[in-house]
């Protein structure tokens, strides 16, 4: 089983390339989603969630406050350390099983930290990286997420540079000024090169 990592900066059209990848016979494990699932009502990571930020960061139907979350961690640093040390242990495990229980020639690991974690190269295969300009990503966040400006950028700044994305990459797909269809065509010949 090839075991290939998949990475790329907000908006750069990581996704769509994961659903291809899919599309091609890899089995897809994302980690932002199986982080979405932990801090759900009876989530894995809830119970810690809870104990180390109270009873004020949980919602009513029990998942984690999600917008109350966001900015207590923008403001303090500390506490977004905290809170990546309660759920990403537990991301890294369910992915483990989910490899374990994989029938499939290839496992990509959708993980946006990708470049930030120590953890995730050696279990690595292959690195593709999904790259296109900041201006590009910030339009494209602004025009799916209807946040202004400044918060696309905030967003922006707490992760890795493209430099230092780019340096980790085995393959890099650049989705810019491109439609979905040339887009997927790359896609595809990227995942024929990769053993797919």
């Amino acid at each position: 089983m090839r075991r290939l990592g998949l990475t790329g900066g907000i908006g750069s059209g990581k996704s769509t390339v994961a659903k291809v990848l899919q599309v091609c016979g890899a089995t897809i494990l994302d980690a932002d989603h199986i982080a979405r699932r932990s801090t759900l009502a009876g989530g894995a990571a809830m119970p810690d969630i809870q104990y180390h930020f109270g009873d004020a960061f949980v919602a009513r139907d029990g998942s984690m406050d999600r917008d109350k979350m966001r900015a207590h961690v923008f403001a303090h640093p500390s506490a977004k350390q905290l809170l990546e040390s309660l759920i990403h242990p537990r991301v890294h495990e369910e992915m483990e099983r989910l490899v374990e229980a994989s029938t499939a020639d290839c496992v990509v690991f959708d993980v946006p930290l990708l470049v930030e974690s120590d953890r995730w190269r050696p279990r690595l295969d292959a690195v593709l990286v999904v790259d296109c300009t900041h201006e590009t990503q910030i339009t494209r966040v602004m025009a799916r997420n209807g946040w202004p400006r400044p918060q696309v950028e905030s967003v922006l700044a707490q992760q890795s540079t493209r430099a230092r994305r780019l340096a980790c990459a085995d393959g890099v797909i650049w989705n810019e000024g491109i439609d979905l269809p040339t887009l997927q065509s790359l896609v595809r010949e990227m995942a024929g090169r990769l053993g797919l």
